[in-house]
């Protein structure tokens, strides 16, 4: 098949979930520009050239294949299509050449069996900088620019398969139930936009974004879906950086001290760097996505997550014990992933000098943070199928049945989604609803 086969949309958004961790982020590349400047929007001042803009190496199908050979099943594009990349402002209409180097990249990652999420991301701050905006004409008039924008990029992959996926925006920011409520409308003009173009759109499955992609602020906020003609094809995104401290910091701010360590064991006596209840805090964070999302039958999606690597040093520090608790985050994000049905894309920068979320060095083609990547191919080591089932003999009408998902590892509590089910000597796949 080629990555503009006209058919293969069966699966729903569930189905695909299965089948897509782990996932990997093409950052810092078709999401960066050449000239950073609020005068690179609406204009076409950045090229093709911006791929290299944030980070030093050109996509190739090498980079894909070896992303694929570490157990990466997906692969989400961020894009931005406004910062840079418009011929004509007067009607938003994405460069011709930017369009077709989009489509380049996501070929290849389509023509390698990955799925792919392609999403307008940051691109300067247009909308996502803006959903709190209260002026009716303004509003309608970034609806109409997001409207334009989502049906050019519909329409250039409107014949692909399941493996594309669209995703509306990245990190809108909305802190309240009023913008979130416009935030919903805004998430509504995407998903018309995109139905409208029809073809293999209509059955597309197509990701929205919760407030700010908090967790806390999507449980506390976001309750209703844009109405979608098609069911059973969307997802809900989030993003996990918590803490920050952790995730994001290697030095100290006003509000408050970075940290180089978290999880059990993995905090030196002593250390003022630490970070303690990691573990319950994600626990709790997750099973606010699990309770309100999963096991109401919407899917979800972790369309970013990341801890700095750093290299540590100073009284009390242990580089061993922050190397561990880098990969404890990573493990345990996506054991969680795994287990409640939802799909985590490690958030990855190609910066290979510390601190640095880097798991993969583009240059050399080699894997950078080795036990990160270990962390996570840990998870799903499974991937090729279940290794053993014990059989007890039961009768099929009287055994307990035994859930396993698609990367073969068991399940004790399923989330709805599509499941390998074995009771007794008798193995079926069904979908749990």
């Amino acid at each position: 098949a080629t990555a503009t086969a006209a058919d293969g949309l069966d699966k729903t958004a569930a189905e695909l979930v299965a089948e897509m961790s782990p996932g990997w982020n093409l950052g810092n590349t078709l999401e960066a520009t050449r000239n950073w400047a609020g005068a690179t929007l609406w204009n076409n001042l950045g090229g093709v050239e911006s791929e290299t803009a944030w980070q030093s190496t050109r996509t190739t199908p090498e980079l894909i294949d070896l992303i694929k050979a570490e157990g990466f099943r997906s692969v989400r594009i961020p894009v931005a299509w406004a910062f840079g990349h418009i011929s004509n402002p007067a009607t938003h209409t994405i460069d011709s050449k930017w369009m077709a180097r989009v489509r380049e990249v996501v070929d290849y990652c389509i023509d390698r069996d990955l799925y792919v999420v392609l999403n307008d991301h940051w691109d300067g701050g247009w909308l996502e900088n803006n959903i709190k905006e209260t002026d009716p004409a303004k509003i309608e008039r970034q609806k109409l620019i997001l409207g334009r924008l989502w049906t050019q990029i519909a329409t250039e992959f409107r014949d692909y398969d399941e493996h594309l996926l669209f995703a509306g925006l990245n990190e809108p920011n909305a802190d309240a139930a009023a913008q979130t409520a416009l935030l919903l409308a805004y998430e509504q003009v995407f998903v018309d936009a995109v139905r409208a173009t029809g073809g293999n759109n209509l059955r597309r499955t197509l990701v929205v974004q919760g407030p700010n992609t908090d967790f806390s602020k999507s449980y506390d906020f976001y309750d209703t879906f844009p109405t979608d003609p098609t069911p059973d094809r969307m997802m809900f995104e989030v993003h996990y950086y918590t803490p920050w401290q952790f995730c994001g910091m290697d030095k100290d701010e006003s509000w408050g001290k970075y940290v180089n360590y978290w999880g059990e064991g993995n905090i030196p006596a002593g250390t003022r760097r630490g970070y303690n209840g990691g573990e319950a805090e994600m626990d709790r964070l997750f099973g606010l996505m699990k309770s309100k999302y999963t096991d109401r039958g919407m899917p979800v999606i972790i369309g970013e997550y990341a801890a700095l690597q750093k290299n540590v040093s100073g009284a009390g520090e242990d580089q061993t014990l922050h190397d561990a608790s880098v990969a404890a985050f990573y493990k345990r994000l996506n054991e969680w992933c795994r287990d409640a049905g939802m799909v985590s894309f490690a958030w990855d920068t190609n910066n290979c000098s510390r601190p640095t979320s880097t798991i993969i060095d583009r240059r050399t083609l080699r894997v950078y943070n080795q036990h990160v990547m270990d962390a996570i191919r840990d998870v799903y080591a499974s991937t090729d199928g279940i290794t053993d089932i014990s059989a007890d003999g039961a009768a099929d009408t009287d055994a307990a049945a035994v859930y396993y998902n698609l990367q073969g590892a068991r399940v004790t509590d399923p989330a709805p989604g599509l499941y390998i089910v074995v009771r007794g000597r008798r193995v079926t796949k069904e979908y749990v609803r």
